[in-house]
């Protein structure tokens, strides 16, 4: 029987900030969205008592996420619950020199449905590094965001990397990549028998 975790990373209210910013209004109006999905991704893990983690960057000084500034904490709209867990890391692995893994594994977590913030750098690092410990992922596919970067707009990073992430294996386990619709519905239906 599989044991699932919501995953949210880096979610935070200076994460898509910064003068390299390129198309700052829609940018900003599409992470509004996204975090707007991760809220209803939420709401149903709670109502199906699914626990949340919630995975936050700690920057070091002058950083946009620098530690105890306004920038650094979780977006308002997703705050953690009291009992609700918060990973820091300073790398773009979630996995890599934190508690996320030993804290999976006391609860018997074997799948992860991972939504958040930025696709290329700790979405796609960490869900690459979950299948690879043995975790069975599923990627919001419209539950994560990111800047345009490198001449490529944020719809370009977006969709290349859900289509580089769904099926990513490593032995038995595996990345899918759905829309939050979808993972809901079959998921409601899973739990109501």
């Amino acid at each position: 029987m599989s044991q699932p975790a919501i995953v949210i990373i880096d979610v935070q209210n200076a994460i898509l900030e910064g003068p390299a910013l390129t198309r700052p209004e829609e940018t900003q109006a599409a992470l509004h969205a996204v975090v707007g999905r991760i809220a209803q991704l939420i709401d149903w893990a709670r109502q199906q008592a699914i626990p949340v983690i919630f995975v936050q960057h700690d920057g070091p000084a002058g950083h946009r996420l620098e530690v105890g500034t306004p920038g650094w904490r979780i977006r308002p709209e997703i705050a953690p619950h009291p009992d609700e867990v918060v990973v820091h890391k300073t790398a773009c692995d979630s996995f890599f020199e934190t508690t996320l893994d030993e804290g999976l594994a006391r609860r018997e977590v074997t799948d992860l449905i991972i939504a958040g913030c930025m696709t290329q750098y700790c979405v796609d690092t960490t869900v690459r590094r979950a299948v690879s410990l043995g975790y069975d992922v599923e990627l919001v596919a419209d539950g994560h965001m990111t800047a345009g970067a490198d001449g490529l707009s944020f719809e370009q990073i977006l969709a290349h990397h859900n289509g580089l992430l769904d099926g990513f294996d490593a032995g038995s386990h595996r990345a899918r990549v759905r829309p939050l619709r979808e993972i809901l519905s079959v998921d409601d239906e899973i739990h109501s028998k």
